[in-house]
């Protein structure tokens, strides 16, 4: 079976092509080795003009953030030059690039993906002003990254043949027999594979290899997707799936009666995983990179990932779309740990090809 490949921190990218203009996307450029600057500041531009353009990795699919990428650039007369691809490949080229990435901004998808930045060293510290804007967890400790938007790891279940007081308020209790053929799990995706490694962050590498065989012993069906589990909910497929909240209130724009509704438990299986962003210290274009941050810090941005992508914001002053757990609910009952730790997705992947779920 396909699985996600690891690149983080061992350098094995292998994609070809090059940058593509903002709404362009091009997700396989070459990569070139090179090791990473040690300077803490990004590199000054050299005049005005420069800062008017960026360099974006991204993560986040042109889908997701092209209508955005378009506004900034109008906003600010900046020419944006956005290469999109996956989190973990990105991350390893602009390891392998060093200090001749052209990248000035990393628009990462998972918080792996930048605890792999600051591990590196690769990551500026960014202003207080911009920190603040976003509650302190779901930002780097160091100050080196920034979530923009969260998504809620969440149990749905079909609302016809399970009851609300039937389902655990612990992911481990899905482990128990009476859940056997009724679970939906999708052991490729890369938000599965970050809430395993969050699991085995915060509950060690026994429990979560026991819980990965206790879901395997329950016969879990296998779909390649959040989507294919949110599809096979509503037909009453499976009872229980494992998913980012947001698919079922994407599905809920277009059918509200769709018999499927959000559980969270109180412990790890409802992680908020973030979307967000490191200025990159070898950034050719540091100004216009903070300006970037800023403008998908503003309240017209997060509104757009609130009502367009059915995400959560991370400011204050915007509030989440549907039926949902607020974070600061959430972060009470199930948020205990640094999201840094997500970048060891190899130790996961080792995990799980042992168990073999992938």
């Amino acid at each position: 079976m396909k699985r996600r490949k690891f690149v983080y921190m061992v350098g094995l990218a292998s994609a070809s092509g090059g940058l593509a203009i903002a709404c362009n996307p091009n997700q396989t450029p070459t990569d070139t080795a090179e090791s990473p600057p040690t300077q803490s500041t990004p590199t000054r531009a050299t005049s005005s003009a420069l800062e008017k353009e960026l360099v974006v990795y991204s993560g986040r699919n042109q889908k997701l953030i092209g209508e955005l990428i378009k506004q900034f650039e109008q906003q600010t007369n900046t020419k944006v030059q956005v290469r999109y691809g996956d989190s973990a490949e990105l991350a390893s080229a602009i390891l392998e690039e060093g200090v001749n990435s052209p990248a000035d901004v990393f628009f990462a998808q998972d918080a792996g993906a930048l605890g792999a930045m600051e591990k590196a060293n690769r990551a500026v510290q960014l202003p207080t002003s911009l920190l603040n804007q976003v509650d302190s967890s779901y930002r780097s400790p160091e100050g080196k990254w920034l979530g923009i938007t969260g998504r809620v790891r969440t149990v749905d279940y079909n609302s016809k043949s399970v009851k609300p007081s039937e389902l655990p308020s612990s992911i481990f209790g899905f482990t128990e027999p009476k859940w056997k053929g009724k679970i939906g799990w999708a052991p490729t995706n890369g938000s599965f594979q970050s809430f395993v490694t969050a699991l085995r962050v915060t509950e060690g590498e026994d429990k979560a290899k026991q819980w990965l065989e206790g879901i395997k012993a329950n016969n879990a069906k296998v779909y390649p997707n959040n989507a294919a589990i949110i599809e096979a909910l509503s037909r009453g497929e499976i009872a229980v799936g494992f998913v980012n909240h947001y698919y079922l209130e994407r599905v809920k724009q277009d059918n509200p009666q769709v018999p499927v509704e959000h559980h969270f438990t109180d412990d790890v299986g409802s992680l908020v995983n973030v979307a967000g962003i490191v200025i990159l210290n070898s950034a050719k274009h540091p100004n216009i990179a903070q300006k970037f941050v800023e403008f998908m810090l503003n309240e017209n941005a997060q509104n757009y990932f609130a009502n367009k992508t059915y995400e959560y914001p991370l400011t204050l002053a915007v509030t989440p779309k549907g039926k949902l757990k607020s974070l600061e609910q959430i972060k009470k009952q199930a948020q205990k740990i640094d999201l840094s730790n997500l970048s060891d997705l190899e130790a996961t992947l080792k995990l799980m090809q042992q168990v073999q779920v992938i």
